[in-house]
């Protein structure tokens, strides 16, 4: 039995479509930042029995997610040369399925607690690309700070991603507003796939999405708050436009998400750089400095319709218990 915890990670340039559906590989490059205190815990057991058993935050998981999860194992076991089943015990200690990169913490910390259950030694590089295979943003969980993963090459099955800084690099905050309770409707690989076959706006997301990860990678170095917000805000909104344009439209934003928005704006206006984006979910989470952090809780806080606010700091990456 071994446990392995793993934190989510929220893209600044975002990733949104896949060059190669089967192989799960990602069509544009992305950047982002691993979060402190939106970790999942998960617990692999080694058993005789003859098939995989998950419980997924205290209940036995659905047929889909027990599927992905024995994608993994299936993946593991081949390394390690084993047949024997496992028990998988995981628990978010966020929000599931809401927009919060739980998929992301989630198959990290599978990754690693995996390899170490069947005895794989497993590099970095490794479990990031058996946490991609399953999930693509898991594969930044892996690391700590900052991380790139680049756009896949169809049928290249080695793509992983790299760390670009560590959580000290740059004393940021990512303000999660909570704008809704409850699942997504529409999850993020099902709305991609709709993007990319019927949204007009797919080829232009997808033209432009490598020039905004540059140039967030540039300000990330550079420490510029406004280099990396003005881009990230680009990026998240032109990936919910090409989703917005799908058929049926493949819409996460809620009236809160547009609100916290507008507050955003507002908080600029009064001199604060805070600068918002969005993943496949309705919730807004807000890049400030560290010395601005109080005043963007609050004023997120006094958004009506926001359900909770928490602020995080720079994250650590994978951290495994044999």
């Amino acid at each position: 039995m071994s446990r392995a915890v793993a934190c989510a990670n929220i893209a600044l340039a975002k990733y949104w479509g896949k060059s190669d559906v089967a192989l799960n590989l990602p069509a544009v490059p992305s950047l982002s930042l691993t979060l402190e205190g939106l970790e999942t815990h998960t617990e692999v057991t080694l058993t005789d029995a003859s098939i995989d058993e998950v419980v997924l935050d205290g209940t036995i998981a659905s047929e889909k997610e027990t599927k992905r999860v024995t994608k993994m194992l299936d993946r593991v076991r081949a390394l390690a040369g084993s047949e024997r089943r496992a028990r998988v015990v995981t628990e978010n200690r966020f929000p599931t399925a809401s927009g919060l990169a739980s998929s992301a913490s989630g198959f990290a910390a599978l990754a690693g607690a995996a390899c170490a259950a069947y005895g794989v030694d497993a590099d970095e590089a490794l479990l990031s690309r058996l946490a991609r295979a399953a999930s693509a943003s898991a594969a930044r969980s892996i690391f700590g700070g900052f991380a790139r993963l680049p756009a896949g090459v169809p049928d290249d099955d080695s793509l992983a991603a790299s760390p670009l800084f560590g959580p000290e690099h740059w004393d940021v905050r990512l303000v999660i507003a909570l704008a809704t309770s409850g699942r997504k409707k529409i999850g993020s690989t099902e709305g991609m796939e709709r993007s990319r076959l019927t949204s007009p706006f797919y080829a232009a997301w997808v033209e432009a999405a490598p020039k905004l990860e540059a140039q967030i990678a540039e300000g990330v170095a550079e420490r510029d708050i406004h280099l990396v917000g003005q881009r990230m805000e680009e990026s998240t909104l032109a990936f919910h436009a090409c989703a917005m344009a799908s058929s049926p439209a493949v819409l996460y934003l809620a009236p809160t998400t547009l609100a916290v928005l507008e507050r955003v704006r507002a908080l600029r206006e009064e001199g604060v750089a805070a600068y918002a984006t969005m993943d496949a979910g309705p919730h807004v989470k807000i890049l400030c400095e560290a010395h601005d952090e109080a005043r963007v809780v609050r004023a997120a806080s006094e958004v009506p319709g926001v359900i909770r606010v928490q602020s995080c700091k720079p994250g650590p990456g994978i951290r495994i218990e044999p």
